[in-house]
């Protein structure tokens, strides 16, 4: 076989290589900087969807949401803006944060999305027809003060959540603290008298949780530590009520970071199960590889979203995660 063959045979070998690594290759899953990612699949369309905040701004000063869409959580379609504060929201005009959403079938047994967001430190609420929008704002803040008893931390990082043993939902939210209570069931509004304080400071918790249901038990999770920090982290509690009680302080480490591997600050995560099936993944986001855990604090501001799988041992702890390249 002579040289000039052999060099072809090679090429093809490389660029099927190649084409293998871009079907195959996880993380990041979105291209460019976004954080704080809310993965939602979409009984309507049976597409996956991520929604992110939009990272890449000085201090966190984006003032927009987008989301992507998937059919095999592999590739990621930018399915554009879905809510600008500037434009779509009276009330807010700043720091659009950390968004969480949940489908839910009305009266008429059709399809409403509701997506509820951060803006100047407050949390908002939009309702769409689609998973895509577009979204329109309820017109005033649902969470703008402080739940009883504290008078510290952040009215951030929303995360919805419906009991699927009543079909009941509830919102979560807080930064040095977490709160959660129950909606109405127009989505839009708190049940009276159902706020309470699940955790009261940041001895073992600093913000964003997302609760999820699995075999009889509501896991608890939210980010530890500053997310300008490496050492930004995942933990969790099990618990036998939506509401609680938990106790922090028993909280086990979900997802690190992993230095050897040039992977910092995993953290502010949502998990999807695949319908159907007891198969479930971790979105979650980190410094962006390699150079931002080279740029101090602004580190915490230049992210990037990935994916990787959730396992569970036989007595529903949860397998530490190895977070992958």
């Amino acid at each position: 076989m002579n040289v000039r063959i052999m060099k072809k045979i090679n090429l093809q070998l490389v660029l099927l290589l190649l084409c293998a690594f871009s079907i195959y290759a996880q993380n990041p899953i979105l291209p460019g900087l976004y954080a704080d990612p809310h993965v939602l699949y979409a009984e309507k369309t049976g597409k996956y969807y991520i929604y992110p905040t939009s990272d890449g701004f000085k201090n966190w000063s984006g003032t927009y949401f987008k989301v992507f869409s998937s059919d095999n959580l592999k590739k990621w379609k930018d399915e554009g803006v879905i809510l600008d504060l500037k434009k779509d929201v009276s009330w807010a005009n700043a720091n659009a944060w950390a968004p969480s959403i949940v489908e839910k079938k009305d009266k008429n047994g059709q399809y409403k999305y509701y997506y509820y967001f951060t803006a100047n430190k407050k949390i908002g609420v939009a309702v769409a027809d689609n998973p895509t929008g577009p979204f329109t704002d309820s017109g005033k803040p649902l969470i703008d003060k402080f739940p009883d008893g504290m008078n510290r931390g952040q009215n951030i990082d929303p995360d919805v959540f419906t009991d699927p043993k009543t079909g009941k939902s509830y919102l979560y939210w807080g930064n040095y603290f977490m709160a959660g209570c129950e909606l109405n069931d127009d989505m839009i509004s708190v049940k009276p008298n159902s706020t309470r304080i699940i955790i009261k400071d940041d001895t073992y918790y600093s913000e964003a949780p997302f609760v999820f249901y699995r075999d009889g038990f509501y896991y608890f999770s939210w980010s530890k530590n500053d997310t300008r920090s490496e050492d930004y982290e995942v933990r969790y509690v099990k618990a036998a009520s939506p509401l609680g009680p938990i106790d922090p302080s028993q909280s086990i480490v979900i997802i690190q970071k992993e230095p050897k591997k040039g992977i910092f600050a995993t953290g502010h995560h949502s998990v999807l199960q695949i319908p159907g099936k007891d198969k479930w993944y971790i979105v979650y986001h980190r410094f962006q590889r390699p150079d931002a855990i080279k740029m101090g604090k602004e580190a915490g501001f230049n992210r990037e979203v990935c994916i990787d799988k959730l396992k569970f041992n036989k007595d529903g702890t949860i397998k530490k995660v190895k977070p992958t390249i």
